[in-house]
């Protein structure tokens, strides 16, 4: 786990956690990859989970791609961890700037994310700040609706077998705004 910044708990029990580190060392049941919709991890978060969890990610991405078809906002894909420390990856679709709508698509890219995993059973998932780096999503603002939409998940679902959604970001310039958000959600003045 990368270094705690901050822990929320939900009256449900459930936690919220915003982590300084590496994603793909994070030892939850799943991590979540900022993905395209063709799952073509070549860049980015999706780059390093590709490299560091070995050729079986983007075999296992293009098997459900050639399966499903392109991945939507609302129903990531998932495959095994190849050679991460987690079991699972979650791909989730983000928005990228500018195409509209922006903050309804990255809600359902983290509901869908969410969901996905009380799908698998899991009790414990990882994200990075989905479309803050090349897809252009204003950071502070994503920050906001990651808040949101984690809990509204945690109020709709206090039996689900997820207990610890985790937020762990690597670089300090997008960590700040996300710091700052959960301060603020903290103090009632977000």
């Amino acid at each position: 786990m990368g270094n705690l910044i901050i822990s929320l708990e939900y009256p449900s029990g459930q936690r919220l956690e915003l982590c300084h580190g590496d994603l793909t060392e994070e030892t939850v049941d799943a991590i979540v990859n900022a993905a395209n919709a063709h799952l073509q991890h070549g860049a980015g978060v999706a780059g390093a989970i590709a490299r560091k969890g070995g050729p079986t990610i983007q075999a296992e991405s293009d098997a459900w791609v050639q399966q499903h078809g392109p991945v939507p906002h609302h129903q990531p894909a998932y495959t095994t961890a190849g050679d991460l420390p987690s079991r699972f990856v979650i791909h989730a679709v983000g928005p990228v700037w500018g195409s509209g709508d922006e903050d309804h698509k990255l809600m359902a890219a983290i509901h869908g994310s969410l969901m996905r995993a009380e799908q698998l059973g899991l009790t414990s998932i990882a994200f990075p700040p989905i479309s803050t780096g090349i897809f252009g999503f204003p950071t502070r603002r994503a920050a906001g609706v990651f808040l949101a939409a984690i809990q509204e998940y945690f109020a709709a679902h206090p039996e689900s077998p997820l207990q610890l959604v985790r937020l762990t970001i690597i670089d300090q310039a997008t960590l700040q705004p996300f710091r700052k958000a959960f301060h603020s959600h903290i103090s009632g003045t977000a």
